[in-house]
């Protein structure tokens, strides 16, 4: 795991004990710091290390603590920790800002920061593989894989590739990124921001973070992160799915979206170093990422496609575009109240198959266009699609929404998916 000797001593108390709270708090106490942890569950508080004591730190007098640390999962926007923080002055920070805090202690190295709408994931684990391929020793942390806090510390040279959701943005003050990268902004997570103004500046602020002899990477495809892009005033690259002509030697990184995902990954590989060889080579062995367009099985000629993570109508519109005739499972926890993004791609559908608590309505604004079955559950949506989906035919999951209506997380659905088919 990453310690620290900055954190010895200090005082520190942590909220959740989930996968990251818990390496979190490991981290801490073996960096000699003091730690008051919590968590709701009883079976995750008897994970926690014997050094920590167990308290509520909305129930404790915070004077005195260093820092309160909560997973990106907890929204500060309405959670009464931030007001219970704030009265007695202490910062709410989250892992990536105790990573940031730790970097001066670690062999000399390099931090990609990777945040954006959509696509971040798909590049930050594109960018992984290439510097992985090139034999550039590198870390894959954050938003996705295992928490940065419980991985090993890299070599003098290594790189630590990192997806940053705006939340793990909002929870460090000092992560200067070598390289800081945006993909996209289009509406996402409103009920966590003042508006789409204030989730967009969330983005921006990996930018402003960043020294005057760093770089960012902008995809300049859409407005908002043009206007990103216009206020950066140190060293910049623009990039754009345009810039992408060709995709058919990278099996795996196939459609529009992925043009955008290789354009943003090819410019932090060169700004790090990485010769034009090597990037292609790593595109061409990229494998792609589970739940992302993930195929799953073909079956009696039929395409099964777990796109899971397309938690909102603009990530769920590339993989419609991708393939002729769709069999179309959505729904889930709507994040808005339309479709538009995905309008453009309804002649590719075949037929809808709604589930979750948005199912009613999206039923309700598809019929006009295209057949519609309310299936309500996954199970029934994929029994449904795979008795009408005839042969050269996909049938895909690609719910347009968030999964927290009936599982855990986007994977959880994309698993329950995958097992549903592989149960065919």
């Amino acid at each position: 795991m990453i310690v620290a000797r900055a954190f010895a001593n200090k005082r520190y108390a942590v909220l959740g004990l989930a996968r990251s709270g818990l390496a979190t708090v490991r981290a801490l106490v073996a960096s000699g710091a003091h730690v008051t942890a919590w968590d709701a569950k009883e079976e995750a508080r008897a994970q926690a290390p014997s050094e920590v004591t167990l308290a509520d730190p909305l129930a404790i007098d915070l004077t005195g603590f260093d820092g309160v640390i909560v997973s990106p999962g907890v929204p500060i926007n309405r959670h009464p920790i931030a007001d219970h923080a704030r009265k007695v002055g202490v910062p709410i920070l989250g892992d990536i800002e105790l990573f940031a805090i730790a970097r001066a202690e670690l062999p000399a190295h390099r931090v990609v920061g990777i945040t954006g709408t959509n696509g971040k994931s798909t590049t930050t684990a594109l960018t992984h593989h290439i510097l992985d391929a090139a034999a550039v020793p590198a870390r894959l942390g954050g938003n996705i894989g295992l928490p940065i806090l419980s991985q090993e510390a890299l070599p003098e040279g290594g790189v630590y590739v990192l997806e940053l959701s705006s939340y793990q943005i909002d929870l460090t003050r000092s992560l200067a990124c070598d390289v800081a990268v945006l993909t996209n902004v289009t509406p996402d997570h409103l009920d966590r921001y003042d508006g789409f103004a204030d989730y967009a500046a969330a983005k921006e602020r990996l930018f402003t973070l960043q020294h005057a002899d760093q770089t960012a990477v902008i995809a300049t495809d859409d407005d908002p992160s043009r206007m990103i892009a216009s206020r950066v005033a140190h060293r910049l690259v623009r990039v754009s799915a345009n810039d992408i002509a060709d995709q058919t030697l990278w099996p795996s990184l196939q459609g529009p979206h992925n043009a955008q995902n290789v354009a943003c990954a090819k410019a932090v590989a060169r700004a790090l170093g990485v010769d034009d060889d090597a990037i292609e080579a790593g595109l061409r062995s990229y494998p792609g990422l589970a739940h992302r367009m993930e195929r799953v099985r073909e079956r009696a000629g039929v395409l099964f496609v777990n796109d899971s993570k397309a938690t909102n109508p603009t990530s769920t519109a590339p993989a419609l575009a991708a393939y002729p005739v769709v069999h179309w499972i959505l729904g889930g926890q709507a994040k808005s109240d339309d479709l538009d993004a995905c309008a453009p791609h309804f002649g590719h559908v075949k037929a809808a198959y709604t589930i979750g608590e948005a199912a009613s309505m999206f039923a309700a604004l598809l019929k006009p266009h295209m057949a519609v079955t309310q299936a309500d559950t996954l199970k029934a949506a994929v029994e449904a699609a795979t008795r009408a989906a005839l042969p050269g035919e996909t049938v895909l999951l690609s719910p347009a929404c968030a999964s927290f209506d009936q599982f855990r997380d986007f994977e959880a659905r994309g698993d329950a998916f995958r097992a549903l088919v592989e149960a065919l």
